[in-house]
């Protein structure tokens, strides 16, 4: 009997002492300032995202108490991303005619709302055309909403690009015509009529510390690298082209993942973004799925044409926010920097109504780096984890064979 509770002893010291050592440190804090109210919201500044996981899952609010007890404050994140509200308007259409400069398309708006978006599918596959949109309240006098509003579509064995989207400032009309200059009869199968409403986002503009751009005659591909002073969660860019004719290029926006150092060289490895279509037809913005980067690399697909003449490049990210509730009278602290912790779990994500809608920011002390200091005796009897496991299966086959002799013993 004194021989199973030494062995269970042991297996419990083991526990104790593999816990210990897997316990979560975190590398950096700053303590959180000009606490009122119990709602606040914090605004992460750029130079944390760095010392983070990609997921923001290390970041916590720490407090001390004045009993030297530790509490921990919930939070929820945000980012103030823009939010798109679609709403399809109900029409009919009138008629459809034709005169020699084109073809007519005539619409019946079944409600009274505004509209500012014509978005357009046809049968050909093919084709480059100018549009006129006008509106009128009896048919009788019209005027102009758009005047020469290119649509194109063009479709190849290397080419699957279509710009058909029509966008225009809000507009309230009974009826819309649409004009189509084409000596062809457009087969339009698909139209449908929308009031497009976008809340803008709040964003930070990225700064750039280089851009490299060369020319790659191989591959025939623009390659511009870029190196944000930072790493920081980015989700817009912008490219401006100087060129005034008309270009269709496919582009594709990477990001440096990870590099490998070789006999040779440094080896760097690259992930996809995004991709898209650099086109003289829309503003080229391209959105991406917030993601903490220091280093782009963007290639311009030119095939076998000329070079574009690049103007300036605009890389912005979402502003990320902690909205934060604190119950208890502490010095708080913004923790982080911690590989081994999983994202938090808090009551308050379930419960967003009660957030107030006007929260005021706070201000975040100087970065300090947080001293690992190892108690004496605090260290895994085993920091390997086989050799733990090991042992441990040696002890429970040990006690189980006692306690059989003992069961036969009685």
């Amino acid at each position: 009997m004194k021989l199973k509770i030494k062995i269970t002893a042991f297996l419990l010291l083991l526990a104790c002492s593999y816990s210990y050592g897997q316990r979560q440190q975190y590398n950096n804090r700053r303590e959180i300032k000009g606490i009122s109210e119990q709602w606040h919201k914090v605004v992460l500044p750029d130079d944390i995202f760095g010392k983070v996981s990609q997921n923001l899952s290390d970041i916590r609010i720490f407090g001390i108490t004045p009993n030297n007890d530790t509490v921990e404050a919930p939070y929820s994140l945000r980012l103030l991303t823009e939010k798109v509200i679609r709403k399809e308007i109900a029409f009919k259409t009138l008629n459809v005619s034709h005169k020699n400069k084109g073809y007519f398309f005539t619409f019946e708006i079944l409600t009274t709302e505004p509209i500012n978006q014509l978005n357009l599918k046809f049968k050909q596959q093919n084709f480059d055309w100018q549009l006129k949109l006008e509106g009128s309240q009896d048919q009788q006098e019209w005027f102009t909403v758009i005047d020469n509003y290119r649509i194109l579509s063009i479709k190849n064995e290397l080419t699957d690009f279509q710009f058909t989207k029509l966008t225009f400032p809000n507009s309230k009309y009974r009826f819309f015509r649409l004009f189509i200059d084409s000596e062809e009869k457009p087969d339009l199968t698909i139209a449908s009529i929308v009031q497009h409403e976008i809340t803008k986002g709040s964003f930070k503009k990225c700064p750039i510390r280089i851009i490299n751009t060369k020319e790659n005659k191989q591959t025939g591909d623009t390659e511009i690298d870029i190196e944000l002073q930072l790493a920081v969660p980015i989700s817009y860019i912008k490219i401006d082209v100087d060129d005034t004719f008309d270009y269709y290029r496919p582009i594709t926006i990477k990001y440096l993942a990870d590099s490998i150092k070789t006999e040779q060289a440094w080896k760097y490895i690259y992930h996809t973004l995004n991709s898209g279509v650099l086109n003289s037809l829309e503003e080229n913005e391209f959105k991406i799925s917030s993601r903490t980067v220091q280093n782009l690399r963007i290639l311009i697909h030119n095939k076998n044409n000329q070079a574009l003449t690049l103007g300036q490049i605009t890389i912005k990210g979402y502003v990320h926010e902690l909205v934060t509730r604190f119950t208890e009278p502490a010095t708080y602290f913004l923790t982080y920097g911690n590989e081994n912790v999983g994202s938090p779990h808090y009551d308050i994500d379930r419960f967003t109504d009660k957030v107030p809608e006007t929260l005021l920011a706070l201000e975040l002390g100087e970065e300090l780096t947080i001293e690992k200091v190892e108690a004496s005796g605090a260290n895994p009897l085993f920091k390997n984890k086989i050799w733990l496991w090991t042992v441990m299966t040696i002890m429970i086959a040990l006690l189980g064979w006692f306690s059989i002799r003992m069961i036969q013993k009685k």
